[in-house]
């Protein structure tokens, strides 16, 4: 099958066609690809839909659209994905933002609105979609970021580069092992959640992210109850950390967290109005 006519308009026509058996954003999918490859941002498409693309775009733009059929996610294709409104960088080194993680960041920052001074610790932070996220906001608290991967680590700092954003600290560390400081106002994590025999690991974008940063032994609870454990000797008196964690698992993470003796435990729902998040802080 080839287009109609060589430009622009007669390309996203046809490029939504062969997208259209494996994305339900097959239309989106398509203007993003060829936007990406022309260096352009989607308007220039809808506003020069007339624009003839020679050879080799086509066949690079052929390339994209198979990469893409195959399943593989927008975001590594283009290398790019907003969260918060910021640009990051990402790679199948680290899971992809999701918007539903901006919950967690609005909840905690609406906590602390009023707080000039805070010191925060993202673990797991990936591409530091949340510690960026959250430094974006409020540029006088401190950050620490980490990450047990160090191409994550390299990706996160990378980021900050690129945003400017100079009041987070990103390192390597597994869970707690390399960090220092035991007096943080607020732990936030978004850990691997996923039970290992979770038949949705093999569907849609997960099948392409890193498996350690997606699943956890104990029915995919294993690390939450881990960070939950060993959080109590690095948060203060009156600490609070954020979970964000599994649609069906709010009970589960809130009764880890009354068993250890925490306070204040709510979970909150995400933009589906399923249970994404559980807070509390430490008595």
């Amino acid at each position: 099958m080839q287009p109609i006519k060589n430009n622009v308009a007669a390309w996203l026509v046809y490029a939504t066609k062969v997208l259209s058996s494996s994305s339900d954003s097959a239309k989106l999918d398509a203007e993003i690809l060829l936007a990406f490859l022309l260096n352009k941002d989607r308007t220039y498409l809808l506003t020069w839909p007339e624009k003839p693309l020679d050879e080799d775009l086509q066949q690079c733009f052929r390339q994209l659209l198979q990469r893409r059929s195959s399943g593989e996610p927008i975001a590594y294709i283009v290398g790019i994905k907003e969260f918060w409104s910021l640009p990051l960088h990402v790679s199948p080194v680290t899971l992809i933002p999701r918007p539903d993680t901006e919950v967690l960041v609005e909840l905690m920052l609406n906590h602390y609105a009023d707080s000039d001074n805070l010191h925060c610790l993202d673990l797991g932070t990936g591409t530091g979609a949340i510690a960026l996220a959250i430094a974006s906001e409020q540029p006088l608290w401190k950050i620490d970021a980490i990450d047990y991967s160090n191409e994550a680590v390299k990706l996160a700092q990378y980021n900050a580069k690129c945003l400017k954003l100079s009041n987070v600290t990103i390192y390597q560390s597994d869970w707690f092992g390399s960090v220092n400081d035991t007096n943080f106002d607020v732990i936030v994590s978004n850990p691997p959640y996923i039970d290992i025999l979770d038949e949705n690991l093999d569907k849609g974008d997960v099948r392409f992210e890193p498996k350690s940063a997606l699943v956890a032994n104990e029915q995919g609870l294993g690390d939450i109850r881990l960070i939950a454990e060993h959080a109590m000797r690095f948060l203060k008196l009156g600490g609070a950390i954020y979970f964000e964690h599994g649609f069906e698992q709010g009970k589960a993470v809130r009764d880890i967290l009354v068993t250890l003796g925490y306070v204040n435990i709510q979970t909150v729902k995400d933009y589906n109005h399923h249970d994404r998040i559980t807070w509390a802080k430490l008595a």
